[in-house]
């Protein structure tokens, strides 16, 4: 894995830009994939808070894949090497709604780029910032972060647990199965194999079984924040990954309002421990 900051300096400050437009096909079968109990959502109607991830596809052949079936390195994102990557969390701005079949287009930008040296290896830290912006301007800001774990062949190592905190004003209780995880991915264009891969997931990476997608399980804490308060808009969201939510593990996404503006939201998992913290703002 680089660990040497002058060769990734270059990549600061880099930008990609991309279009795509809202299609309605693809936001119904999130829809029937979430089980939203709604009418179909139609041509014109806001695109649900997070949706927009269902966007901006990364293609590429599948020779130009690395082992973990993620486009290989060295293109906009830097040249690390041989590595493990993760969805560590996102800090989402709304700044107007995102509507079904229009076109928009995102600018990312590499953010920032941290190394450090831990238990396991090396790791980076990418941010890249995406800017989404339709016919009446920027519609969402997204500032992604990325964690690089190097390849070193040890199995995946988890965060010492943490107790979710045991009095939500509102939870409900989930079960991830192999299903829902293949579709979330076929939906967003994810090829990462820890997801729809068994053997490697489990033996590759050492996970317990497929993992949950983080941004499936921040979707998951939108909806259950936008629903508990209808009457409100929602503003900003951020989250941040703590553990693996592991397939056919039950796993309950709570809420409690911390003041008249901001929720606090978390999922615990099967064990009572903290997998996933994050907080969603209102007007």
């Amino acid at each position: 894995m680089e660990t040497d900051p002058a060769r990734l300096r270059p990549w600061l400050g880099r930008t990609e830009d991309a279009t795509d437009h809202v299609a309605l096909e693809r936001v119904r079968a999130l829809q029937a994939t979430l089980e939203r109990p709604e009418a179909p959502l139609g041509e014109g109607d806001p695109l649900p808070p997070l949706w927009h991830w269902l966007l901006f596809w990364a293609i590429a052949p599948r020779s130009g894949l690395g082992r973990d079936g993620h486009p290989a390195l060295g293109g906009f994102l830097p040249p690390l090497g041989p590595a493990r990557r993760m969805w560590a969390g996102s800090r989402v701005r709304f700044h107007q709604p995102l509507r079904i079949g229009e076109p928009v287009e995102r600018r990312s930008t590499i953010a920032d780029i941290r190394l450090k040296a831990g238990r396991s290896g090396h790791l980076a830290f990418v941010t890249v910032r995406h800017e989404i912006s339709g016919r009446e301007g920027l519609l969402i800001t997204d500032e992604h972060d990325i964690v690089y774990r190097e390849d070193t062949g040890a199995s995946a190592s988890e965060r010492p647990a943490e107790p979710a905190p045991d009095d939500p004003a509102f939870s409900e209780r989930h079960l991830a199965d192999p299903v829902l995880l293949f579709r979330y991915s076929a939906l967003t264009f994810n090829g990462h194999r820890i997801h729809y891969d068994r053997p490697y997931a489990t033996e590759v990476e050492g996970y317990r079984g497929l993992v949950v997608h983080g941004p499936l399980l921040a979707t998951l804490l939108v909806d259950l924040a936008v629903r508990s308060w209808p009457d409100r808009s929602i503003t900003a969201f951020e989250f941040r990954g703590r553990r693996p939510v592991i397939d056919g593990e039950p796993f309950t996404v709570n809420g409690r309002p911390q003041d008249g503006a901001t929720i606090d939201l978390w999922i615990a998992d099967a064990e009572g421990a903290l997998a996933m913290t994050g907080a969603a703002g209102f007007d």
